[in-house]
C-alpha cells in the first residue's frame, strides 16, 4: 500500500546553491515515513514500537526550489527480514517529473526497551497490501 502527501519548499529550506538542501530531503523522507506508519498501522503498534533508519540510499535526480510543491510517495516492496524492512520513495514535482528517489532501510524498535524486534506479519501486512 502506497502512501503520499505534499510539502512545499520554503526559504529555510534552501540551501547557497537555490535549491532544497539535500538535508532536508533526508528530513522529508523521514517524516513520510512516520506519517505512513501512523496513518496504516494499528493503534496498538503505534503505540508499541518505533522506526529508525539504517540506511539511506537517495538518487538525487531533479532540484526542488522555493515555493515548488513536491508530492512524496512510499511504499514497501518486500515483507521485512527480522526487524528491518527497505522502503522507497520518489519525491516528484508539479508536474509529475521525479526529483528524488530512494530505497531506505529502517529497523523496529521496541518503545519501553530501545531494542529491536521482529516484525511479525501482523505488523507487515498493511503495509504490503497491493493500492
Amino acid at each position: 500500500m502506497s502512501y503520499s502527501h505534499t510539502v512545499t519548499a520554503r526559504a529555510e529550506h534552501i540551501d547557497i546553491l537555490g535549491h532544497v538542501n539535500n538535508a532536508v530531503w533526508v528530513q522529508w523522507i523521514q517524516d513520510l515515513a512516520i506519517a505512513h506508519w501512523e496513518a496504516v498501522a494499528a493503534p496498538e503498534h503505534v503505540d508499541a514500537y518505533i522506526w529508525v533508519v539504517t540506511r539511506h540510499e537517495i538518487d538525487y535526480l531533479r532540484p526542488a526550489l522555493e515555493g515548488d510543491v513536491v508530492t512524496g510517495t512510499t511504499w514497501i516492496e518486500e515483507p521485512p527480514r527480522g526487524a528491518r524492512f527497505d522502503r522507497y520513495m520518489e519525491f516528484t514535482s508539479a508536474d509529475g517529473k521525479p526529483c528524488i528517489r530512494a530505497k531506505t532501510t529502517w529497523a523496529m524498535l521496541d518503545k519501553a526497551s530501545g531494542r529491536p524486534v521482529r516484525v511479525t506479519p501482523e505488523i507487515a501486512a498493511p503495509f504490503l497490501a497491493e493500492d
